[in-house]
C-alpha cells in the first residue's frame, strides 16, 4: 500500500469518470474544468486518491459505512469463496450464510427473532413501511395506516422513504410524496429555544409528549407506527435527551403503535453497542439496518422484527393475500450475509465495541477542548465513534454558523489529508454540524490527527 499509481493509467480513468459517471450528492459543473476525486485504494483508516495523496478517513467511506476499516482480506476471502459456491438464489429460498448470519445477528438483539434481507437502508425501511400498511389492511380495515417520523431524521432516498424524511432540503423538489406520513417534532435540546413551550427542565419527557400530541391530533386509531433513529445522524448527530426514550416507549404501548427503529447508521457497533437503541432500554417491534452490517464489503440490509409481528403474516394460510407479498431481488445475494458474518466476527475478536466506547470518550474530550478554544463550536455531542460539533455564529443566541464556513472547514481538512463530514443539503439554514464517524479500529493517534486537523481548519476559517 504505497499510494503510487501510473499517471498514464489513471488519467484514462479520470477522463472516463468525468465523461460518464454521475456522482452522488455533488454538483458536477466544476468537473468541466477540474478533476473529480477518485479514491483508488484503502487500508485500515487510510485511503489514497488518483494523485497518490493519502487521507485519514474520519467518515468511514463518506457515509458511516466502513466500520472495520479498509483492506480486510478475511472478508474478501469469505465473499469470494461463497460466490464460487453459490452467488445467488431468490429469497423465497434460504441460503447457508443467510441462515447463519440471521442466527448470529438475532443473538445480539434480545426480543427480536426474524430477519428479512434486502440490499439498502432505503429498501429495508420501505419493507417496514409496507408491513405497517399490510397490517392496517388485514386487521384495521386500512385505518391504522399512518406512519409518524421525526423532524431532522432521515430514512432513505426513495420517494416513500423521502415521505418520511425530516430534512426539508433532502426532500425538496421530489414531491408529491406518499400520503399517510406525519412529522413529529425533533428532540434536539440544544435548539429547544426554537420550540414553543419547551421547558427549562425535563425537556426529554416534554419532547416525547409532543409525539403524543400529534397522535391525539391525528387519532390513535389511524396511527400504525412510529419510525425514529436512535440517535439522529444526518440531521445533526443528535443524542436523545434524558427521559425521552422511556416516554416514547410508554406512548407506543399506550396507543398500540409499532415502534420502528432505523439503525441504518448506528447499527453494528457505531455507538459502542451492537445497536444504538440498546443504550436506552428500548423494546422495538422492528429494526432496520444497512451500512455497517458488512462494512461496505457487500451490499446488504436487514429488516428485523419480533415474532409477534412475524406471526401476523402467517395467521391464515388459506388466504392467498395474507402473507408478506414482497421480494428484494438482491436480498437473495449470498455475498452480503457472508461478509456480515465475518464483519461481526472481527468486531467480536478485536473487541471493537470496547474500543469504540474508549476512543469515543477520548475524541469527545478532544472535541470539548476544541470548543473551549473556538467560540464557533456551540455544542459537542454524540456517542461512541458517532460524533458531531454544531457550529454557531453566536453562542448566546445559538445562531447557526454560515454553512460556507462549515464547508470551508471540511475543505481545509481535506487539503490537510483528513476527511471529515458535515450536514449536507439537509436543513435550510442549519447545515452547520461537523460530522465524525471514524472506523471502529481508530486509535488515539488517529483521533489526535483528526482533531488537530479540525483545530487548524477552524483557526484558518475564523481568522
Amino acid at each position: 500500500m504505497d499510494g503510487n499509481f501510473s499517471s498514464n493509467d489513471i488519467s484514462a480513468v479520470v477522463d472516463a469518470d468525468r465523461k460518464h459517471v454521475w456522482h452522488h450528492l455533488i454538483q458536477h459543473k466544476p468537473f468541466e474544468t477540474g478533476e473529480p476525486r477518485i479514491i483508488v485504494e484503502g487500508k485500515g483508516m487510510l485511503v489514497w486518491d488518483q494523485n497518490g495523496k493519502e487521507h485519514l478517513d474520519a467518515v468511514s467511506g463518506g457515509v458511516w459505512t466502513v466500520n472495520v476499516g479498509y483492506g480486510r482480506e478475511s472478508i474478501a476471502d469469505v465473499v469470494r469463496d461463497q460466490l464460487v459456491k453459490l452467488n445467488y438464489f431468490a429469497g423465497s429460498a434460504g441460503s447457508i450464510p443467510g441462515a447463519l448470519f440471521a442466527e448470529k445477528l438475532l443473538s445480539k438483539m434480545p426480543g427480536m427473532t426474524r430477519c428479512y434481507y434486502a440490499n439498502s437502508g432505503s429498501e429495508a425501511n420501505e419493507k417496514a413501511f409496507k408491513l405497517v400498511r399490510q397490517i392496517a389492511a388485514k386487521r384495521y380495515g386500512g385505518k391504522k395506516h399512518k406512519i409518524l417520523y421525526r423532524d431532522r431524521d432521515y430514512h432513505g432516498t426513495t420517494i416513500t422513504a423521502l415521505s418520511a424524511t425530516g430534512q426539508d432540503e433532502r426532500a425538496a423538489q421530489y414531491g408529491p410524496f406518499t400520503p399517510g406520513f406525519v412529522r413529529v417534532p425533533h428532540c434536539l435540546e440544544y435548539r429547544k429555544h426554537e420550540q414553543d413551550g419547551a421547558p427549562a427542565e425535563n425537556y426529554g419527557e416534554w419532547a416525547a409528549n409532543q409525539i403524543e400530541e400529534v397522535i391525539l391530533r391525528e387519532g390513535p386509531e389511524t396511527v400504525g407506527a412510529l419510525c425514529l433513529e436512535p440517535l439522529t445522524a444526518g440531521g445533526g448527530v443528535i443524542t436523545p435527551p434524558d427521559g425521552y426514550w422511556e416516554r416514547v416507549q410508554e406512548i407506543c404501548t399506550k396507543y398500540d403503535i409499532l415502534l420502528h427503529i432505523d439503525e441504518v447508521v448506528c447499527g453494528v457497533g457505531r455507538t459502542g453497542t451492537w445497536f444504538g437503541y440498546q443504550h436506552y432500554g428500548i423494546k422495538p417491534d422492528m429494526v432496520t439496518m444497512a451500512k455497517g452490517v458488512a462494512s461496505g464489503y457487500a451490499a446488504i440490509s436487514c429488516l428485523v422484527t419480533t415474532e409477534e409481528v412475524f406471526d401476523m403474516f402467517k395467521d391464515d394460510p388459506s388466504d392467498p393475500m395474507s402473507y408478506f407479498r414482497d421480494i428484494s431481488t438482491f436480498g437473495g445475494c449470498t455475498a452480503g450475509p457472508a461478509a456480515a458474518l465475518e464483519n461481526m466476527r472481527i468486531i467480536e475478536d478485536e473487541n471493537l465495541l470496547e474500543n469504540t466506547t474508549a476512543m469515543g470518550e477520548y475524541m469527545l474530550d478532544n472535541l470539548h477542548a476544541l470548543a473551549d478554544k473556538h467560540p464557533i463550536i456551540g455544542q459537542v455531542r454524540g456517542k461512541g465513534l458517532f460524533l458531531g460539533c454544531e457550529l454557531v455564529a453566536d453562542r448566546t443566541t445559538r445562531e447557526p454558523a454560515n454553512e460556507k464556513i462549515t464547508q470551508a472547514i471540511v475543505g481545509d481538512c481535506m487539503q490537510q489529508g483528513v476527511i471529515i463530514g458535515a450536514t449536507n443539503r439537509s436543513l435550510p439554514g442549519k447545515n452547520n454540524t461537523l460530522c465524525f464517524s471514524p472506523a471502529l479500529i481508530a486509535t488515539k493517534d488517529d483521533i489526535d490527527n483528526i482533531t488537530n486537523a479540525v483545530d487548524a481548519a477552524i483557526t484558518r476559517a475564523t481568522a
